[in-house]
């Protein structure tokens, strides 16, 4: 692991007391039982604002701290081990990047300090299929005296029913007859846009949002009107390289679980962990997750430092955690044997999540082909 530095290490070490004492497992089982509306407690999310993690990312100018994706990823990592669910990824993280990486100065001036106090949740909208394909967007933003007109429909949006404002992805038609992927910010009580709930298997919140015909103004786009640059891409390089950070967490939290058992239960006379062919699992395992944990903390880097390769590393780092996270998730069943199938056993909430992570933001095969092409395959 990379050296952390004085305020990094205090922040790691916050995240990691406040997930151990007031965000047990058990709260995420408590509010799935519930069936809470918006999918966590609006207590875990005020207690986030209070210590400031909301704010991690906006520069200090519009009331944040400015600190960059690898500190916020020492937070996402340990809410990752408990399961926390709270919109500080799809808002204070990716809203937050699509706005300071595409928005106006009057855009930034007016959403990041209410992203950074918590009062505005402002989210991703892209994806529209089952499967993540972000050149593949069949939403469209018609370009009209003064503005746009917006029509389209988004799938398995991240707090897609908590959210306050979206970051829509759509097809813009320039006048030269060319396309090309444009960011919009489109509040989510506009008139046209309507939005139900949609079940996974995390037991988290998305929503299905529906853009019917919604007139934007000029300014509700991000980047400008040129089109110059990839914003989506951009945002979701530095969205992938966020979201591993908590995918380790969990792939971490399922290995420290199934070495607890390895080391107490017994079988045969003796603990189990002393078989031959479980220790050799085992560090197996380690040696996976220390390797993935390199390919995190590479890609988080890229990203603050803007690095030229950061496009690979992100592709590397999101395609190493999804198979990591998909074996330890297993894995952790597996070795538990019968109480892991059960509901009462937590197990199964990190096997879930887990299978919901691989998909976000492209699978396993998705970041391998990304890598190749990048590299010129």
């Amino acid at each position: 692991m990379a050296a952390l530095n004085e305020e990094q290490q205090m922040i790691k070490d916050q995240a990691s007391s406040w997930v151990r004492e007031q965000a047990p497992v058990s709260s995420f089982r408590a509010m799935r039982d519930q069936g809470h509306e918006l999918a966590y407690f609006p207590e875990t999310w005020k207690a986030m604002t209070e210590m400031g993690w909301t704010g991690l990312l906006v520069p200090e100018a519009y009331g944040g701290a400015g600190l960059g994706y690898q500190t916020f990823g020492l937070v996402l990592e340990q809410l990752g081990r408990n399961l926390v669910a709270s919109p500080l990824f799809a808002s204070a993280l990716v809203g937050a990047t699509a706005i300071i990486q595409s928005g106006s100065e009057a855009q930034k001036q007016e959403f990041l300090p209410k992203i950074a106090d918590g009062s505005r949740l402002v989210v991703l909208a892209s994806d529209e299929g089952s499967r993540h394909d972000p050149k593949g967007q069949q939403s469209v933003a018609e370009s009209v005296t003064g503005g746009y007109r917006l029509q389209g429909v988004k799938r398995m949006v991240m707090e897609g029913m908590a959210a306050t404002d979206f970051v829509v992805s759509a097809q813009v038609n320039n006048e030269s007859g060319a396309s090309s992927i444009g960011l919009f910010l489109v509040p989510a009580d506009h008139v046209g846009v309507s939005r139900r709930a949609m079940k996974a298997m995390d037991s988290r919140g998305y929503a299905a949002v529906n853009f019917e015909g919604v007139e934007l103004a000029e300014d509700a786009r991000l980047n400008g009107a040129s089109g110059e640059g990839d914003a989506l891409d951009a945002l979701l390089m530095a969205a992938t390289a966020s979201l591993t950070a908590e995918m380790l967490g969990t792939a971490a939290a399922a290995f420290d679980m199934t070495l607890e058992y390895l080391k107490t239960r017994k079988q045969f006379g003796q603990i189990i962990g002393g078989f031959q062919s479980l220790g050799h699992r085992a560090a197996g395992l380690y040696s996976e997750m220390e390797l993935t944990r390199s390919c995190v903390e590479a890609a988080l880097k890229s990203i603050d430092d803007q690095a030229e390769n950061a496009a690979e590393l992100v592709a590397l780092a999101k395609c190493k955690t999804n198979l990591f996270l998909h074996d330890m998730s297993n894995q952790l069943i597996q070795i538990h044997g019968g109480i892991g199938m059960t509901d009462e056993f937590d197990a199964g909430f990190y096997l879930k999540r887990a299978r919901v992570l691989e998909m976000t933001f492209g699978n396993a095969s998705y970041h391998r082909d990304r890598y190749a092409s990048l590299l010129g395959f």
